[in-house]
């Protein structure tokens, strides 16, 4: 049985809390290379989505061949996480708030590709205010690790019934490893993988979808009992990501 009435929250970092599109694309561009549009992006699959569609594929495909130059993109995609890369407006204010509230474990599961993922997680948060050493976990997993085994590991760890813990993801593999622990999903529609390819090709359920950061925000912050409140300052782009305003 569980020993405590903890609440937990597994967040992914690409395309659900840093707007990793933006990182990729500026990263690429360095190189003579191009991505493409989000809309596109979004819509390929995983395989092509570092190759760009058939616009940039060919470019793409020989600056991307041998080793040195996978090396220097790698490198190049490092320093721009690090020194450039956002988070989405209202992810910073949303972290620091699940890691204020006592009875919350919160932390970050990733399979980031840059050089020491977890340090390019710390400096980069660490711009945005916010200290990962206050997390209660930063896990980062190789490219083909699935999410599932550790996302049990995590709730295991902190004996939390899966009924009270809940994963933030933006893509279809978030869902099916959030499902198979048993846990809630909060799906990014934003992120990698749009709304559309999420839903009509996958079948992930409108239910659990949120179409903006401020949406995801939202709606797990009313999950977890806690307040949590849009930052006026900000503009009123920033609560859209192409599909309107939430």
């Amino acid at each position: 049985m569980f020993d405590n009435k903890d609440r937990l929250v597994i967040i992914d970092a690409d395309g659900t809390l840093i707007d990793a599109f933006h990182a990729l694309d500026s990263a690429f561009a360095r190189h003579d290379m191009a991505i493409g549009d989000l809309e596109r992006f979004q819509k390929r699959r995983k395989l092509f989505k570092y190759l760009g569609g058939l616009r940039e594929f060919p470019k793409n495909l020989r600056r991307q061949f041998g080793k040195q130059n996978r090396k220097l993109l790698i490198q190049t995609l490092t320093d721009v996480y690090r020194q450039e890369a956002q988070l989405y407006p209202g992810m910073a204010a949303l972290l620091q708030r699940l890691i204020d509230t006592p009875d919350v474990r919160v932390g970050i599961v990733t399979r980031n590709i840059t050089h020491e993922p977890a340090e390019t997680l710390r400096q980069l948060l660490r711009r945005h205010d916010v200290n990962i050493d206050d997390l209660d976990f930063v896990s980062c997993l190789p490219l083909r690790e699935e999410k599932l085994a550790q996302f049990r590991v995590i709730r295991q760890r902190f004996n939390i019934n899966p009924a009270r813990a809940h994963v933030c993801g933006d893509e279809y593999r978030d869902y099916l490893a959030a499902i198979g622990a048993g846990m809630h999903p909060f799906i990014a529609s934003y992120g990698f993988e749009d709304h559309g390819r999420l839903h009509d090709g996958f079948n992930v359920p409108e239910e659990v979808m949120a179409r903006s950061p401020p949406d995801l925000a939202m709606r797990l912050c009313h999950a977890l009992d806690i307040d949590y409140a849009l930052d006026a300052t900000l503009p009123e782009t920033a609560f859209t990501n192409g599909c309107g305003r939430i």
